[in-house]
């Protein structure tokens, strides 16, 4: 999949100035992207909130089931899931309240679940790595 969502790189850097990021599909394996980008995240001051049903605690942090159990605010939900998966995600999302931004990594898009979530005003980020739009808009190579 090549194409991507159309916003600006002004766009993409204000997306940053949000500090909650919740990540779907997050990974205990540190080899996996899943595992990595969170933990690059974590290391630049991101508060970062696994969700995966199989861990407790991954990077010494409370693991959820799903988003809408996390009490504490989420500006961002980040997706490492199939693009199949993400109409899931965004309904149950949706349930939580605050919400600004829905960011699906690198490969990952879904039309029906972008549409439901900018039906409730939640922004979507398609098919981009949170980490390497980061390194690259705050040349931090």
């Amino acid at each position: 999949m090549s194409i991507t969502d159309n916003h600006t790189d002004e766009e993409i850097r204000k997306i940053y100035n949000f500090r909650n990021i919740a990540v779907v599909g997050m990974s205990r394996d540190p080899a996996k992207p899943a595992h990595l980008v969170p933990k690059y995240m974590v290391e630049r001051g991101y508060n970062i909130i696994p969700v995966n049903p199989i861990a407790s605690e991954i990077l010494g942090r409370r693991t959820y089931s799903y988003v809408s159990d996390i009490k504490s605010q989420i500006d961002i939900i980040d997706v490492f899931r199939p693009s199949k998966d993400v109409y899931q995600v965004v309904e149950d999302s949706i349930k939580k309240p605050g919400i600004s931004v829905i960011w699906l990594q690198e490969g990952i898009h879904n039309v029906e679940a972008e549409k439901i979530a900018l039906d409730n005003k939640i922004d979507v980020v398609f098919n981009r790595c949170i980490m390497a739009e980061h390194m690259r808009l705050f040349n931090d190579i």
